[in-house]
């Protein structure tokens, strides 16, 4: 089986300039030509094609490239060891120093008060200062705001991963309920709802039962809000907004 320069950059995401660029230094020759004198590449041009965009990749210039290859005593299973060697490597390394620019990033932004070691651990995949401009904006004059930012610039490591631990409990207790089919009026979708507005009170500001009620509109008025919730389960905005109106209008009445 042989294929044409064209079905071939398709296969390897490349242009076909850049496969006569390698045939005409030497780098890669089709084994075949056609009839008319049309390149063709076989099996063998194929891993030897994914030997070298391996190695580019690795930011190895081409001519070293071919040294590689075409040494004689070289194994080519030690050229996929070394690539998976220095590919790890290099995962590792942008991995972790991907990790500390985001949570060095949350952690000034929210004025946490971590360690070097636990600005790699603390945080998953949010990012809570892709709000904190819009979130000074809208409350930034209020009591509210003014606490939350003192409590959670007090906040360690073990604080963050207690209120992180007990989100994800809450949410999938929530699931649950409505996996049950549990209405939002129910006693046990309001005790979720309280259970949530306490979570408020306890970790940020003191949170009444008319500002959760509107906290319940904009978890679904606003996309992002909506997104997070509705990651939980499909449908929990809403279901939750209306568990919050209806557990405080039980308390205010």
């Amino acid at each position: 089986m042989s294929y044409s320069v064209g079905q071939v950059a398709g296969f390897a995401g490349v242009t076909v300039r850049t496969l006569h660029h390698y045939d005409a230094i030497g780098l890669l020759a089709p084994s075949e030509r056609s009839h008319a004198g049309h390149r063709r590449y076989g099996d063998a041009d194929l891993d030897r094609l994914q030997q070298i965009l391996f190695y580019r990749e690795l930011g190895f210039p081409l001519d070293e490239v071919a040294v590689l290859l075409d040494d004689p005593e070289a194994d080519p299973r030690a050229h996929l060891r070394r690539q998976h060697d220095l590919l790890t490597a290099r995962i590792e390394r942008l991995t972790k120093m991907a990790a500390a620019v985001e949570h060095a990033m949350e952690a000034r932004e929210m004025g946490i008060n971590l360690t070097p070691e636990e600005k790699f651990e603390v945080f998953g995949d949010k990012d809570p200062e892709q709000y904190a401009d819009e979130a000074e904006a809208r409350w930034g004059g209020t009591e509210q705001y003014a606490e939350s930012q003192r409590r959670v610039a007090r906040y360690t490591k073990e604080d963050w991963q207690r209120i992180q631990d007990q989100t994800a409990d809450w949410g999938e207790r929530y699931g649950a309920l409505m996996a049950a089919g549990e209405p939002p009026t129910g006693e046990a979708a309001m005790a979720l709802a309280e259970e949530h507005r306490q979570h408020i009170c306890t970790w940020y500001y003191e949170c009444s039962h008319e500002q959760h009620r509107r906290l319940g509109e904009m978890y679904v008025a606003d996309e992002r809000f909506k997104a997070f919730y509705e990651s939980m389960r499909p449908g929990l905005a809403e279901h939750l907004r209306d568990a919050i109106t209806a557990n405080a209008a039980r308390h205010t009445s």
